[in-house]
C-alpha cells in the first residue's frame, strides 16, 4: 500500500546524487518551501550548492546512508544506478520514491526488455548474451545488423558496440569484457521520441506531450516540443508511458524513450526512472516542470498540470566542448528573444560533459529548434 502521508513545505527532502538533476530538483523544492538534503559520492556537486544538508560518502557506506535517511522525511534519486543494498537501507529509514522495483528494472537492460514484453509493449528483437555460451543462440536470434550493450551501467553510448552481422559478436563481447550483455537488432527508425510522465501517491497520472529528440555522439543534443508526429503516434506514445507508470506502480517521474518507425509504429527503447534530459524544457514551457512533479510525488501532493503554457519550445544541451577556447559568449546567445540559459554550476568543463542547456520558444516547433541551435552556435 502506498504511503499517502502529506509532507508539507518545511519538510526535509533527500536526493541521492549531486548532479544537475539533483540541482534542478532542489531548485523546485526550495521554490515550493521545502528544505533539501543531498547525499553524493562525487566531489563536484552542483546540487550541494542549494542544499541545507550535504553528506559526501560512498553509496556503499550503509551506516552513513542510514544516518542520512533517518534525518530526512523522504528520499528520491537523480540517477538509477544505485546499489540494491543502498535502496533497501534507505527504505528501512524513510519514504523512498520511486521504489526499488522500478530501479531494479531500469538498471538491467535484460530485465527491462523482459518487463516491456510482460506489459505487452512493442519492442525490437533482442537476445541475452550473459556468457560466451550464449553466442550461438544470440546469433541465431539476431543475425543481422545489431548493437551489443552491457546489461548494466552503460549510458550515453558507453558500453556499446555496433555489429554489421552476428559474426562480429565474439569479438565485440570480448571488447566489452565478456560481461553480461544484450544483443539488440538494429532498428531503422525515422525519429526518436520521449514521453515524460509522473504518477502520484493517489495513483493519478500526468503525461507531457511527446518530445522529438536528436543525438550527437550518442548524447542527447536537441529536444523539440511538441514532437511533429501524427495525432495517432502522439496518443500511442502517451499510452505506452501510462502503461509503464501504472504497470510498474510508479510513484514519481519516469521517462520512456521510443523509436518511431516509417509506418508510424513505435518501439520502446528504454526507460529512465527519474526526470530526463529531454524534459528540461518543461522548466518554463509547462505549467508544472518535471522537477516540480518529482517534488509533488515525493511529498504526497497532487500532481501539477503538464500542459504547455506557451508556444512550442526547444532545448539544446551545452557540453564542455564549448569551453575549449574560453568562456562562451553568453551575451550573443541571450541577445536573441525567447532564449533562456540554464547552467548547472559545475566547476570544470570537459569534452562531452553536460554543463547546461539553452531553451527557446517560437511560433512553431521548427522555428524553436532553429532558434535554439542558432543561439548555441553564437556561443563560440
Amino acid at each position: 500500500m502506498q504511503d499517502r502521508t502529506l509532507l508539507g513545505p518545511g519538510a526535509l527532502l533527500g536526493v541521492l546524487g549531486g548532479g544537475q538533476l539533483g540541482r534542478m530538483f532542489a531548485l523546485e523544492a526550495r521554490r515550493m518551501g521545502y528544505r533539501v538534503a543531498v547525499y553524493t559520492a562525487e566531489e563536484d556537486n552542483p546540487a550541494a550548492h542549494l542544499a541545507d544538508l550535504t553528506v559526501r560518502a560512498p553509496y556503499e557506506d550503509l551506516d552513513a546512508l542510514a544516518r542520512f535517511c533517518a534525518a530526512v522525511d523522504a528520499v528520491t534519486f537523480e540517477f538509477e544506478n544505485v546499489p540494491a543494498a543502498t535502496v533497501a537501507t534507505a527504505a528501512e529509514h524513510t519514504r523512498v520514491r520511486p521504489g526499488g522495483r522500478l530501479l531494479a528494472v531500469a538498471q538491467d537492460r535484460l530485465e527491462e526488455k523482459a518487463t516491456f514484453a510482460a506489459l505487452g509493449l512493442p519492442i525490437g528483437a533482442y537476445a541475452a548474451v550473459r556468457s560466451v555460451e550464449d553466442h550461438a543462440a544470440a546469433a541465431a536470434a539476431v543475425p543481422g545488423r545489431s548493437v551489443l550493450k552491457t546489461a548494466r551501467l552503460g549510458y550515453d553510448g558507453k558500453g556499446q558496440r555496433k555489429l554489421a552481422s552476428a559474426e562480429e559478436l565474439p569479438a565485440a563481447h570480448a571488447a566489452l569484457g565478456e560481461r553480461p550483455c544484450i544483443l539488440e537488432a538494429f532498428v531503422p527508425f525515422v525519429a526518436e521520441l520521449s514521453v515524460v510522465g509522473a504518477r502520484g501517491a493517489d495513483r493519478s497520472v500526468a503525461l507531457y506531450e511527446p518530445f522529438l529528440n536528436t543525438h550527437a555522439q550518442h548524447i542527447l543534443d536537441v529536444t523539440v516540443c511538441p514532437a511533429p508526429a501524427s495525432p495517432a503516434v502522439l496518443r500511442d506514445a502517451q499510452d505506452i508511458a501510462r502503461t509503464l507508470l501504472e504497470g510498474l506502480d510508479v510513484v514519481g517521474v519516469l521517462c520512456v524513450e521510443l523509436f518511431l518507425l516509417g509506418d508510424d509504429t513505435l518501439l520502446v527503447n528504454e526507460i529512465a526512472p527519474r526526470p530526463h534530459n529531454s524534459g528540461h524544457l518543461t522548466l518554463g514551457a509547462h505549467q508544472a516542470s518535471q522537477f516540480e512533479q518529482q517534488v509533488r510525488a515525493l511529498a504526497g501532493l497532487p500532481l501539477g498540470s503538464p500542459a504547455r503554457i506557451g508556444p512550442p519550445a526547444a532545448m539544446a544541451n551545452l557540453l564542455g566542448d564549448l569551453w575549449r577556447d574560453g568562456e562562451p559568449a553568453w551575451d550573443r546567445a541571450l541577445a536573441r528573444p525567447g532564449v533562456a540559459l540554464h547552467l548547472y554550476g559545475k566547476t570544470s568543463a570537459r569534452p562531452g560533459r553536460k554543463m547546461g542547456h539553452l531553451t527557446a520558444t517560437a511560433p512553431t516547433p521548427e522555428a524553436a529548434e532553429a532558434l535554439v541551435r542558432a543561439a548555441r552556435a553564437a556561443l563560440t
